[in-house]
């Protein structure tokens, strides 16, 4: 991997008008990622991003994250095989935040629950906030088994993000 190619944080003007790539890492050396089917627009995940997983993604073409859970840098399908091909990269007006659009590989999920996307659930809107809101499931159609993939999970597992 190369070093990080990001340009120093210029004034406002710069960093939202001008064409050089200054990334703002908020105060844990993170900015968002959405990634979006490039196809359909399909909003398949949020994660987060340090300058490895964001120089990483822009050299290989696949997409790289920092997940917080495990406190380390990971390739999205290194367990899995099922890797996210980039296929354009954005970046917001003040650098704190990026959409990647990406092509799935293997059968087509994005999500650690084996769903094509982590947004699976609605939230019911017009309910009153002092009763218990019951998700609706949107797509509860599993791509992959899971416990196949990564095993059972242990009591002490964290969430994979």
């Amino acid at each position: 991997m190369t070093d990080a190619p990001f340009a120093p944080r210029g004034s406002k003007a710069e960093n939202e008008e001008g064409d050089r790539l200054s990334p703002k890492f908020n105060a844990d050396g993170l900015l968002t990622a959405v990634t979006v089917d490039a196809d359909d627009g399909t909003v398949l995940m949020v994660a987060h991003m340090d300058a490895a997983a964001l120089a990483l993604t822009i050299e290989t073409g696949e997409a790289h994250y920092f997940s917080r859970s495990r406190g380390r840098l990971w390739k999205k399908g290194e367990e899995s095989g099922h890797v996210q091909k980039l296929v354009e990269l954005r970046i917001d007006c003040d650098q704190d935040a990026v959409v990647l659009r990406v092509r799935l590989e293997g059968p087509g999920a994005a999500c650690h629950t084996g769903r094509r996307s982590c947004f699976y659930r609605s939230v019911p809107l017009g309910a009153a906030p002092s009763s218990e809101l019951k998700l609706t499931f949107n797509d509860n159609l599993r791509r992959f088994d899971p416990v196949e993939v990564y095993g059972a999970p242990k009591k002490t597992d964290t969430p994979r993000f």
